[in-house]
């Protein structure tokens, strides 16, 4: 097996492993409220990944000013994301949301253009602008499928970019999991700030099980990124990240009994189907002698 297959497998489980998180999260929903659900999962992140953080010894790595505020930066873009996402997804099937949700990378490679100057060909731009418009056909503007969660899902798209584009700008000594467990640390503060407004309920069985498997499979998800990432670098990895929406609508099925109506359906095949076509042309742009 080539570096480049197990790249995409690695990168195939841990969309399945994200994809996994929202579906117990969206259950959670049926009996907790969204800031406990956020708080509860936090923590248990926060001290799975602030373990491994400390056993590779970059948990307490002293840092410099400019990267204190990049991790801040990006630890309040994680913590968007989460709320807008969740949001989305405790409202609203899960495949919908998700399929919102794959128009980042588009939206990332235009915030890059316009802020690091990165080149964009013609067939790029054709490209995001095919997948934007699908995006448009997923929303419906003036439908009723047009709602505050369905905007909350665009939201999410556009504080996941904010979250990319400030990752690229880490300088290069500065380790992902250092960052990881400062936003976890955040995202479980808001979460707690969020449910002071909310009538907390206890926890039964199934409800500590679903938090506990929420928090084992984003760790999951986080350590099948970093080997993907290791192994077979973005450009191998990069396409399969679309597995995600394959992944959701597999769950919003069989688990919640939700399947996209084909206007949806049609709208997540143009973005994903852009997607794809922009990082071919990407991958090729890269290549010597082009």
């Amino acid at each position: 097996m080539t570096d480049a297959t197990r790249a995409a497998l690695l990168m195939t489980f841990c969309m399945a492993a994200f994809s996994s998180n929202d579906a117990l999260m969206k259950a959670l929903s049926a009996s907790m409220p969204l800031g406990q659900a956020l708080f509860l999962r936090g923590a248990g992140s926060t001290l799975l990944v602030g373990l491994w953080a400390a056993q590779r010894g970059v948990l307490l790595l002293r840092l410099d000013g400019r990267a204190k505020r990049l991790i801040a930066a990006r630890a309040a873009a994680e913590t968007a994301t989460g709320f807008f996402f969740l949001t989305a997804v405790f409202n609203m099937p899960l495949a919908n949301a998700t399929a919102i949700l794959q128009a980042s990378p588009l939206v990332v490679s235009v915030a890059a253009a316009m802020i690091f100057g990165e080149a964009l060909g013609r067939r790029q731009l054709a490209a995001i602008a095919l997948g934007l418009f699908g995006v448009l056909v997923m929303l419906r503007p003036g439908s009723e499928g047009f709602n505050i969660f369905a905007l909350s899902a665009l939201a999410a798209v556009v504080s996941l970019t904010a979250r990319d584009l400030i990752t690229r700008a880490f300088p290069a000594h500065l380790p992902s999991l250092t960052a990881a467990v400062w936003s976890a640390l955040a995202v479980t503060v808001f979460g707690g700030v969020m449910g002071l407004s909310e009538i907390w309920v206890w926890p039964g069985l199934i409800e500590w099980l679903l938090v506990a498997g929420s928090c084992v499979t984003i760790l999951a998800a986080y350590l099948l990124s970093v080997a993907a990432m290791r192994t077979g670098g973005a450009v191998a990895s990069a396409p399969f990240r679309y597995s995600a929406l394959l992944w959701a609508l597999l769950l919003g099925f069989f688990v919640f009994g939700d399947w996209p109506d084909p206007i949806t359906l049609l709208g997540a095949g143009l973005v994903v189907v852009s997607g794809l076509y922009a990082l071919r042309i990407t991958r090729l742009n890269r290549e010597p002698g082009r």
